[in-house]
């Protein structure tokens, strides 16, 4: 019998790690990302799990990917300053190819901000917080029931592609409350890894050695025996041991990028709404494509066609999809709570002349449908510019 429950956004974000299989949380309190703590904190322990309050939220970060290294599941959570504290560690887990999970709550900054309020700030930081030369994995749900179901999408892609996610909230999305039916375990797919016990007894194991461009071999569990290996953020050989060779640094930085560019398709994840006939399309993604949906059913009903577009993998960008329908529509309009971050990746996307209009907030209130719907009237009426 399906179970219907009622279930917070940040609870949801808990509980649906902990089906992935999250089994190790390190963390320190923020707003609006505490209750995640909370529930970790109450819930871990009963499935043979550990929580711990780390003293910030550099520690923090450090902790998961140590615990991952060492075979156990991991995620943390936080909002827009801590976040900014953990850009170095994500850089780390990328060099390293820790499977890790980062959760974003966003709310208004720079600094501190409007820690109550609702914002979309951080997409660009999500892609280019840490630094040199990489690929990230960013999703961005837009509802209590998405939350949890791309939770345990976000541990599978870390898995899978050996490489931090970054699950993206915002306070909003956090903190409402919705009722969806609990998806049963034929509807749950869970990625785990490769045990030490599957590695053939004759094999050398290299945690780094794949093709070049492939998919990573999913990391073994860390344990007394054959499976251990060297770790380094410092650029390194199939066998983790530091190299400076410029050969080998060509090699490995590339196939950190490749391994997820090349396989942005299979990757992204996203929702269209009535696009088939779209004259005007609507890009927007979180919280915002609620708006948008209602905008869209509205203009709809006065027999304007007008479609959306939900990009719920926000990095990489669901290129392939966007180059489609933004080939076909007249008009396009990007509603997102930032002065147009993600707006930069579309434009970059339209090859012949579209009508576009941004439709931008940061006042730490949600963008409304009559905003968009303002916008579609704008539009008609030619006021706004090509590109």
């Amino acid at each position: 019998m399906p179970k219907t429950v009622l279930m917070q956004g940040d609870e949801a974000a808990a509980l649906g790690a902990i089906r992935a299989g999250c089994r190790f949380y390190a963390g320190y309190p923020i707003t609006p990302a505490s209750e995640i703590a909370e529930v970790m904190a109450r819930e871990l322990p009963g499935v043979g799990g550990v929580f711990i309050q780390m003293e910030d939220e550099i520690a923090s970060a450090a902790a998961i990917i140590g615990a991952s290294l060492a075979g156990v599941k991991s995620m943390t959570a936080t909002s827009g300053p801590g976040f900014s504290l953990m850009q170095e560690a994500i850089g780390y887990a990328i060099m390293t190819e820790t499977p890790t999970v980062f959760v974003n709550v966003m709310r208004g900054g720079p600094s501190t901000g409007l820690p109550t309020k609702t914002s979309q700030g951080d997409i660009m930081q999500a892609r280019w917080g840490t630094h040199g030369d990489h690929a990230i994995i960013a999703l961005y749900p837009s509802s209590v029931q998405e939350v949890y179901k791309y939770i345990i999408t976000a541990f599978n892609l870390a898995e899978k592609y050996r490489t931090p996610v970054v699950f993206l909230m915002d306070e909003t999305l956090g903190h409402m409350r919705e009722n969806f039916i609990m998806p049963s375990e034929k509807e749950v797919f869970i990625y785990n890894r490769l045990r030490e016990e599957q590695i053939k007894e004759e094999e050398v194991f290299l945690p780094y050695e794949t093709e070049e461009y492939a998919e990573p071999t999913p990391q073994p569990l860390v344990e007394m025996g054959k499976a251990r290996f060297h770790v380094s953020g410092l650029i390194h050989d199939e066998a983790g041991f530091p190299m400076a060779s410029p050969d080998i640094a060509e090699r490995l930085i590339r196939r950190l990028v490749e391994k997820i560019r090349l396989h942005a398709d299979e990757i992204s994840i996203y929702d269209e709404y009535m696009t088939e006939d779209a004259e005007v399309l609507i890009i927007a993604y979180g919280i915002t494509a609620r708006s948008a949906m209602r905008a869209v059913k509205i203009a709809r009903n006065d027999r304007i066609k007008v479609g959306l577009f939900r990009p719920i993998t926000i990095w990489p960008v669901p290129r392939t999809r966007l180059k489609e329908l933004l080939s076909r529509v007249g008009s396009v309009i990007i509603a997102e709570m930032n002065l147009g971050q993600y707006a930069h990746e579309i434009l970059s996307l339209i090859k012949n002349n579209v009508r576009v209009k941004l439709v931008n907030k940061v006042n730490g209130e949600l963008i409304t449908p009559q905003e968009i719907l303002d916008a579609v009237t704008e539009l008609q009426s030619g006021i706004v510019g090509y590109y």
